[in-house]
């Protein structure tokens, strides 16, 4: 939920390696500029002073443009989402969106994204188990404004969020959550694998009621178990970590995602499973299954909104 990788390996694509050796774009100095270039000029004078860098930024990565249009490809060859076949606009259309979102990311995290633009599904399944004292796992992908969510849950009195990253970066975002909200019920939480110590910490999490939030859809930093899905039409790894999760925590599992609609945003909660179970003898079998369910549900929301996918890297051929 702290963006995605903007920048990618020239060459074999195969020899992509790990998504976290890519880097993130959203540094804090970053982070800050935009954040205040919209508040100084608005969102008018941000997409223009926006324009040129991005034309640039487009320009000058060729493995951005690659990564982008593989993606927009493989969803219009399984789908058919747009009139026709994708080309170098709808790539700079996706990244453009991407931009966008980053500013609505900013905005969100401070508290000044206009919420009337929001649209909320399925959040009485969450209130009513947090208010029974039953937490969960809430699975996520690089989509749309996920940080909405935090300003959702900052309404919320009863909702509390902790939000597991994979990146080194989470003490940096955590100080610009703090700034921008000081008594944020938001927590980020790097977690570079799942030892014993990380288990019990959540487990008294969810035992209180709280939720978990982890991404569906980038491979572990240390951890290599993934298991092989379909996803648009070609075999893709995901992680197997939220099912494990929810199944260790002995709680459901929710799909949280955030997506552009109109001039605003749909916020939607889904519960895929009461219960997470991976029996003995067929666990392997159960974790594929629950990320194919995941997947199902990721495809559905990129059918609806095609240019919400903010992974900027060679997904089908990452390696753990």
């Amino acid at each position: 939920m702290t963006g995605a990788p903007m920048s990618g390996t020239a060459g074999n694509p195969s020899r992509a390696g790990h998504w976290a050796s890519l880097g993130e774009s959203t540094f804090v100095a970053g982070v800050w500029l935009l954040y205040w270039v919209h508040r100084l000029c608005g969102r008018g004078l941000f997409r223009f002073f926006m324009a040129p860098v991005l034309l640039l930024h487009w320009l000058s990565r060729p493995a951005l443009r690659r990564d982008s249009l593989q993606y927009l490809q493989r969803l219009q060859a399984s789908h058919a989402v747009f009139a026709s076949a994708p080309t170098w606009r709808h790539g700079l259309r996706h990244v453009g969106l991407f931009a966008e979102t980053m500013l609505d990311k900013l905005l969100a995290m401070a508290g000044r994204y206009p919420m009337d633009r929001v649209q909320v599904q399925g959040a009485d399944l969450l209130r009513q188990a947090a208010a029974a004292g039953q937490g969960g796992v809430l699975v996520t992908a690089h989509i749309g404004c996920l940080e909405l969510c935090r300003a959702l849950v900052e309404d919320e009195s009863v909702f509390r969020l902790n939000v597991l990253v994979h990146t080194a970066h989470a003490q940096a975002f955590n100080q610009v959550l703090k700034r921008l909200q000081p008594n944020s019920r938001v927590t980020l939480i790097e977690v570079t694998e799942m030892d014993a110590s990380t288990a019990l910490f959540l487990n008294k999490k969810i035992a209180a009621g709280e939720f978990v939030a982890i991404a569906g859809d980038r491979i572990p930093v240390r951890q290599s178990k993934t298991v092989q899905v379909d996803f648009l039409g070609h075999a893709a790894p995901f992680p197997v970590g939220p099912y494990v999760l929810a199944s260790l925590l002995k709680c459901p599992l929710y799909m949280l995602s955030c997506l552009h609609q109109g001039a605003g945003y749909l916020v939607r909660f889904e519960r895929l499973a009461a219960q997470v179970t991976l029996p003995r003898g067929q666990r392997e079998q159960a974790m594929q299954a629950y990320a194919q369910q995941f997947v199902a549900a990721l495809t559905a929301q990129l059918r609806q909104s095609p240019y919400d996918w903010f992974n900027f890297f060679p997904f089908w051929d990452q390696t753990p």
